[in-house]
């Protein structure tokens, strides 16, 4: 499954600052079982606008981390918060099938 959230970049703070805080809150978090890895990525055009995917092999088992706080994560994150705002876009199960378009003939 895919945990996916938005982050906008605070006047004054730079996406940097922020991906320092989510590497290290990452490597605490990718210790749990089911963690498959994470990326954050900036928005075309927008490079004070973010997303970061969690990638776990179940919402059970991302929802067993979140139920056993880690001190550690919680104060990089409370520390983060200085320099963003994040809007959760949610929770996502892999596909059950996917549909890729034939690539087109070539001439």
């Amino acid at each position: 499954m895919k945990f996916i959230f938005e982050v906008h970049i605070r006047d004054g703070c730079t996406a940097e600052q922020y991906a320092d805080a989510w590497v290290r809150a990452s490597e605490l978090i990718q210790q749990a079982p089911g963690a498959r890895g994470t990326t954050l990525h900036r928005k075309i055009g927008d490079p004070r606008t973010l997303i970061a995917i969690a990638y776990w092999d179940s919402k059970a088992q991302r929802d067993a981390m979140e139920a056993v706080p880690n001190p550690a994560v919680d104060a990089i994150i409370r520390d983060a918060a200085q320099y963003c705002d994040i809007r959760l876009i949610g929770e996502f199960e892999e596909p059950e099938w996917v549909v890729t378009p034939a690539p087109p003939a070539t001439p």
